[in-house]
């Protein structure tokens, strides 16, 4: 099992004014204890489950620049896009700039958005739910026309949402023929259909219908004629070592519930990230301990 860091929050000790250098410390103290990815929330305001939105909360593409120039090794994402706030021609020229200027690290994690308020709040675009999962279907695929071939494929795209005149993108990504998508949701009427489609990764919620589910994206696979196996399966998750590390054995013990269901991948935030010390205790207790489930 590979673990991620997930970095929901930025509402750290010291306030924007140290929100850069804390954040390189979480960074760079997570890739050295062995995490495999670094993910960030992509929201413009913060969660209602996270505090709402008069709490801290950084621009997700930005900070994963930041991230690439402060690390050396970690996979780097958003969990998850919302596939309205942005244009598919433009976010698939800021993932591509993302792994270019990472050395191939990036990937694009993205899905349908579920916080309303925050769209309405800033101007940003949030049709109705069924118009959203139409949209997220066009985007991923005009995202996989501008990262074909050599200097990509300039066939126009047409869709009903999506509309490409010419997908030039110059550079192409390093990572060879994509960076990796990441389709989050457990929905099972339109969201697994379209991960058997089209993606390299799942994000399932944690729980016990997990394996049911995977037994249906497995099923859905067969119909696509993709392969099963390809697909990494991956949570969020939430990681509570306790201040001196005395509830690491119970969270090796989740995870090996989670890995029991097929979960090959967890992406999740540390209680106390800025501290530093959980980070180090995870990299130290957990991360070896489930390295081989």
């Amino acid at each position: 099992m590979k673990l991620g860091l997930h970095l929901p929050a930025t509402s750290w000790a010291g306030g924007a004014e140290r929100l850069g250098s804390t954040l390189t410390e979480v960074c760079e103290a997570a890739e050295a204890a062995g995490f495999e990815t670094i993910d960030v929330a992509d929201h413009l305001w913060q969660h209602p489950i996270m505090g709402g939105p008069t709490e801290s909360q950084l621009e997700a593409y930005t900070t994963l620049g930041f991230i690439a120039a402060h690390t050396k090794r970690v996979r780097l994402l958003t969990l998850a896009t919302a596939v309205s706030f942005r244009s598919a021609g433009l976010l698939a020229k800021t993932v591509t700039t993302l792994d270019v200027l990472s050395g191939g690290r990036a990937m694009l994690g993205i899905g349908a958005g579920d916080y309303p308020e925050e769209a309405a709040g800033l101007g940003l675009a949030f049709p109705p739910l069924p118009e959203r999962f139409d949209l997220l279907e066009e985007t991923v695929q005009a995202c996989l026309a501008m990262w074909a071939g050599e200097r990509g494929d300039e066939r126009p795209f047409h869709g009903a949402h999506v509309q490409l005149e010419r997908p030039l993108n110059a550079p192409q990504s390093l990572t060879r023929p994509h960076p990796p998508i990441l389709i989050a949701g457990s929905g099972e009427r339109r969201t697994l259909p379209l991960v058997a489609r089209y993606a390299d990764a799942c994000n399932l919620r944690p729980g016990p219908d997990i394996p049911r589910q995977l037994d249906l994206l497995r099923q859905l696979c067969d119909t696509e004629q993709r392969d099963y196996e390809a697909i990494e399966k991956t949570v969020p998750f939430g990681f509570d070592v306790g201040e001196d590390g005395a509830k690491a054995g119970a969270v090796v013990q989740q995870l090996r519930w989670l890995a029991g269901m097929g979960v090959q991948t967890v992406l999740g935030w540390v209680v106390g990230v800025d501290r530093i010390t959980p980070l180090e205790i995870m990299g130290r207790e957990v991360i070896p301990a489930v390295a081989d489930l």
